[in-house]
């Protein structure tokens, strides 16, 4: 057999929005009695595949997924549920499986808007914006895996009221977290707390009422290496555009930057601590484009530098925090805006490097869900998995996951089989098919599937005595 021609690989582009119901990225492969060839899909590095669809009950994934010790991963959604629209808490195995654990009554709890943390018991710790039993203030609650619900904390206002962010576990065991209003002394501009986990609550900070320090914070907290917990606040600070603040475990609290606007405006999400222990963050709205938002590195010191401005085109309006990849670079989404029409306002998930340049990796269509508010979460298995609120055939969001398409590495030819090797991974099921022809009107499925248990899957085919057969490998749901 000939080598491959050194013109080989070439490669065509296929669009993602051409099949809602595996991912679209082909690998083609020509074979006769005396030459081989293969085609590979050019494609962004990440491709989307859509796991699980909402419908009417339960709907609307607002916060990000959780995995779990057993490889679950664990949500919320904001609304729908047995006991009227208060949300819920669901589960989904790695082949999309849904499972619904626990619906909030209200008193309870209501409208979940943050992710799960997993805590260092394996079980889940979470918020509820509202509900509970003082005057629909939010609670603080623990779920196991299994859906044993315990209810720790209901704000009483003075302490906090409507926690929008989730938690996180500092060094010392115990949970940290922001309300975006409520406080001490009837002050409205929200409180920074702490909760172990047996429940025993600690508020640590009232943001004053002037507003200057920050007022409304809306993310999670992150632990710096120092320490102390680095957050953001909505509003207020100098110019009213949000700010940047650390707080030591103990409430010492120091407002590190103001937001100008034109640098960013109304950070909604926390933060997330990079190799080089710098932070890095989102901005809502400012920027440099027509207020679509931005990206931003800010020192521990409060040295801040914006690195990215939304155009539209590119996205606009991201709302979650960033998440570190394998390789330092930073993933995340933009919710889009369906109100104001124009170009990609369904979302996007992208990718950003530490120096702030930034590639798209999907532009969300609606069908394959629309508006992701909630950040990417990274799974044992290297992929990216996140919600959307809203989309997919439902209307009432999707779980996605963000995947490298499958390489071909080895094509072998022997005794009249073919051997095609490709790269994949753990749990994925992969499609092979063939035709004769390129032009040919439809492709023939190699029966079953095959389920990849390792980074590498083979799959032996007899042509049986074609002449010429071209091949592709896809993902499938």
């Amino acid at each position: 057999m000939q080598p491959l021609p050194s013109t080989f690989p070439t490669r065509a582009r296929e669009h993602p929005w051409h099949s809602s119901s595996r991912l679209a990225r082909q690998f083609l492969l020509a074979l006769t009695l005396t030459w081989l060839a293969f085609l590979q899909a050019r494609a962004a590095d990440l491709g989307l595949q859509t796991l699980s669809e909402f419908g009417f009950n339960p709907k609307n994934p607002q916060g990000g997924l959780a995995q779990g010790n057993d490889g679950n991963l664990y949500g919320t959604t904001a609304f729908g549920g047995t006991s009227g629209e208060n949300g819920t808490v669901f589960k989904m195995t790695s082949d999309g499986t849904l499972d619904s654990l626990f619906s909030f009554n209200g008193t309870n709890g209501s409208h979940p808007l943050a992710s799960l943390l997993l805590a260092n018991d394996g079980n889940f710790y979470g918020t509820t914006a509202f509900g509970g039993s003082n005057a629909n203030n939010g609670t603080v609650f623990r779920i196991t895996p299994s859906g044993t619900f315990t209810l720790l904390y209901f704000f009483k206002g003075s302490d906090g009221s409507s926690p929008m962010g989730g938690l996180v576990q500092g060094t010392d065991g115990s949970l940290y977290g922001t309300t975006s209003t409520g406080g001490a002394s009837g002050a409205t501009n929200g409180t920074v707390y702490k909760i172990t986990l047996g429940g025993l609550f600690t508020s640590l900070l009232t943001f004053p009422s002037n507003g200057r320090s920050g007022r409304a914070p809306m993310g999670n907290l992150v632990q710096g290496s120092d320490g102390s917990f680095y957050g953001t606040t909505s509003a207020g600070g100098t110019s009213e555009n949000g700010t940047v603040f650390k707080i030591t475990p103990t409430g010492t609290f120091s407002s590190l930057v103001s937001f100008s606007g034109l640098n960013g405006s109304f950070p909604a999400a926390g933060l997330v601590r990079g190799s080089d222990g710098n932070f890095y963050g989102t901005t809502q709205f400012g920027g440099a484009h027509d207020d679509n938002g931005t990206v931003f590195k800010v020192t521990p010191s409060g040295v801040l530098t914006s690195l990215f401005s939304f155009s539209g085109p590119d996205g606009n309006y991201p709302v979650a925090a960033l998440v570190t990849g394998p390789e330092g670079n930073f993933y995340g989404t933009t919710s889009g805006d369906r109100s104001f029409g124009g170009a990609n306002t369904f979302g996007t998930a992208f990718r950003i490097t530490p120096a702030g340049a930034l590639g798209t990796l999907v532009f969300f269509q609606g069908t394959n869900g629309a508006c992701p508010v909630a950040g990417l979460t990274r799974g044992g298995d290297t992929n990216f998995y996140g919600t959307t609120f809203q989309g997919g055939a439902g209307s009432g969001g999707t779980v996605f996951r963000l995947v490298a398409p499958p390489r071909i590495s080895a094509i072998r030819a022997a005794g009249g089989n073919v051997t095609l090797t490709w790269s994949s991974f753990t749990n994925g099921t992969y499609r092979v098919e063939y035709k004769s022809a390129l032009t040919a009107p439809s492709w023939t499925a190699l029966s079953p599937d095959v389920r990849a248990t390792t980074g590498q899957t083979s799959i032996t085919n007899n042509p049986q005595g074609a002449t010429l057969r071209f091949y592709r490998v896809s993902l499938q749901p």
